[in-house]
C-alpha cells in the first residue's frame, strides 16, 4: 500500500560570478561564487510503501534508472538509515539538464530531504549534507537551501541576501563539458581572494570558466551577444557555472519579460526571480 503523493520542489540555481582562485594537489580547483536559486523548479512526487523497493514512476527516462540521481539519493539514504520502507518516485523536469542550473543536483538534495522527513529518519541538516557531498559536489548546496556565497571547492558556504532581482536564462540547447573545461588551456584564473562584504560593490562579475566553454561551444558567445542586446539589464550577460546556461539581470519583472519575447525560438529560455531560500526550508529537516 502507498501513501498519497507528497509534491516537493527543486529549485535552479546560477553562479552570478565564478572566480578560480588556484589549482589544488588533488586536482580540483579552489573557487569563489555565488550560488543564486531561481523560483524555476523541477516537481517531485513521493509515494510512501511499506516495502523496501525504489521505483522511478515517470519522468526522466532518458536516464537509466541506476544512473538517476534521484534513485541513488533514495537509495543512499535508506543503506544509511536501515529504513525499511520504500518510495515511488515521479519527476516533472523543467530545468534543463547540463546546462549549469543545477537541476540533478537540486533532485537528489530534494529527495534526500524529502524522504527524511516522509520515512521519519531524523538525520539533521550536516548529515544530509554529507549523505550529499556523496552524490556529487552541488548537492550539498541545496540541502543547504539558501542563496550562498561558496568558497573551496564550493563547499564552504555562507548564507547571502541579494537583491529581489529577475532572470532571462537562456539554453543554447547543447552541453559543455565541465572537465573539458577545468583542463582548457583558455580557462582563466582570479589569484585575488575577495571577500564576501565586497559583494555590495562587486565590479568584477567575470566568470573564469567562459572563454573556455565559448571554444568548446561558440553558441554561447553568440546568446550572451543576444542578450547584450536587451533593454534594462543590469551589467552584462553572463555564464552559469561551466555552460552552458548564460542569463541577464533585470531589476525589473516586466524589462525580463519584454527581453524573453525577442529570445530565438531555436533556444529554451525562461524569466525567474532571484529566491534567498529554497522551499525546502519550509518543510522539515530535522534539527536534532
Amino acid at each position: 500500500m502507498s501513501s498519497t503523493p507528497d509534491i516537493w520542489l527543486a529549485p535552479a540555481k546560477i553562479n552570478l560570478f565564478l572566480h578560480i582562485n588556484s589549482k589544488r594537489e588533488d586536482g580540483y580547483h579552489n573557487l569563489q561564487t555565488i550560488f543564486q536559486l531561481l523560483n524555476f523548479y523541477d516537481e517531485l512526487q513521493f509515494s510512501i510503501t511499506n516495502n523496501p523497493a525504489i521505483n522511478r514512476a515517470s519522468g526522466n527516462e532518458h536516464i537509466v534508472p541506476e544512473n538517476d540521481l534521484i534513485i541513488q539519493a533514495a537509495k543512499l539514504l535508506q543503506q544509511e538509515s536501515g529504513v525499511t520502507l520504500g518510495a515511488n518516485i515521479s519527476i516533472i523536469k523543467r530545468i534543463p539538464a547540463g546546462g549549469g542550473l543545477g537541476g540533478g543536483s537540486s533532485d537528489a538534495a530534494t529527495t534526500l530531504v524529502a524522504l527524511n522527513q516522509l520515512w521519519n529518519v531524523g538525520f539533521n541538516q550536516k548529515k544530509l549534507m554529507q549523505l550529499g557531498l556523496q552524490l556529487g559536489a552541488d548537492v550539498p548546496i541545496f540541502i543547504n537551501a539558501r542563496s550562498a556565497w561558496a568558497e573551496g571547492v564550493g563547499e564552504i558556504l555562507s548564507p547571502i541576501n541579494t537583491p529581489d532581482h529577475y532572470f532571462l536564462v537562456v539554453f543554447i540547447n547543447q552541453h559543455t563539458s565541465t572537465k573539458e573545461i577545468f583542463s582548457h588551456k583558455a580557462l582563466t584564473m582570479s589569484p585575488m581572494i575577495g571577500k564576501i562584504s565586497d559583494f555590495s560593490e562587486l565590479t568584477n562579475t567575470h566568470n573564469d570558466c567562459l572563454q573556455a566553454a565559448i571554444e568548446q561551444t561558440d553558441e554561447i558567445r553568440l546568446a550572451l551577444e543576444q542578450l547584450d542586446l536587451c533593454s534594462n539589464l543590469i551589467g552584462k550577460a553572463r555564464m552559469s557555472g561551466t555552460g552552458s546556461c548564460v542569463f541577464a539581470e533585470f531589476a525589473h519583472e516586466k524589462d525580463a519579460m519584454v527581453a524573453l519575447e525577442k529570445i530565438p525560438k531555436k533556444w529554451m529560455s525562461f524569466s525567474a526571480k532571484a529566491i534567498s531560500t529554497s522551499p525546502i526550508l519550509k518543510w522539515a529537516v530535522a534539527k536534532r
